[in-house]
């Protein structure tokens, strides 16, 4: 499949996932938005091919996956890994959290997201 960022046949859903985040998208995306993380642009929402990806930054080529439980059954896992697999394939970077991750410990999470930015934040 042909490589298309924010495809216009996904807007539709894309638009939709963003009217109903999850409670664990709004307490991340309330630190990642308006680049208030480093001065970074991120995106919710953000479609590359036929995957939609929960948080994009185009600058570090950097998408984040929020998982809930229903990423731990093998159907779920197997397209988490093709999705992982296609944007890697396309120079993209993938970082997963679990949601109890950014319930629990968001400043962790952020520490890990800073690490992956280039050159690393201290």
């Amino acid at each position: 499949m042909k490589f298309i960022r924010n495809n216009p046949k996904l807007k539709p859903r894309r638009r939709e996932l963003r009217r109903n985040q999850t409670d664990t998208e709004k307490i991340l995306w309330e630190r990642l938005r308006n680049k208030r993380f480093y001065g970074i642009k991120f995106y919710r929402q953000y479609s590359m091919g036929m995957y939609i990806i929960d948080f994009y930054c185009p600058t570090m080529k950097l998408a984040i996956e929020l998982d809930g439980g229903q990423h731990a059954d093998d159907e779920n896992r197997e397209y988490d890994e093709e999705r992982s697999d296609y944007l890697r394939a396309n120079g993209i970077e993938v970082i997963r959290f679990w949601n109890n991750e950014v319930l629990q410990n968001i400043d962790g999470v952020l520490i890990k997201i800073a690490g992956k930015i280039t050159p690393p934040i201290p």
